[in-house]
């Protein structure tokens, strides 16, 4: 059950390096995102893909680049994931005395 969640966790973080690589070096290419974060190709590409979807990223001739949604994108990347940890520390079962079974 929790296992799906990691994944995601794990893909979500995997897109916001990426997304990370390209608005500190724009433009920039899937070679050398995958040289500097030691991800495969085709899951930098995937990642790639996401974001573009997203209109978080266009491609350009060089690379990568952001796009005019990114900033806001990323202003309200914060709140956004203090939100979710806040859902996620209120969904613990630590305070169970002892679970009988």
């Amino acid at each position: 059950m929790i296992d799906r969640l990691e994944k995601e966790v794990d893909m979500l973080e995997r897109h916001l390096q990426v997304l990370k690589m390209v608005i500190e070096n724009e433009p920039v290419g899937i070679v050398k995102m995958s040289n500097e974060t030691g991800y495969p190709h085709h899951k930098v590409r995937y990642s790639l893909r996401v974001l573009e979807e997203e209109n978080l990223i266009e491609p350009s001739s060089q690379g990568a680049i952001k796009t005019e949604r990114t900033a806001e994108f990323v202003d309200e990347l914060d709140g956004k994931l203090d939100d979710i940890t806040d859902k996620l520390d209120g969904m613990k079962i630590e305070d169970v005395a002892e679970i009988e079974g």
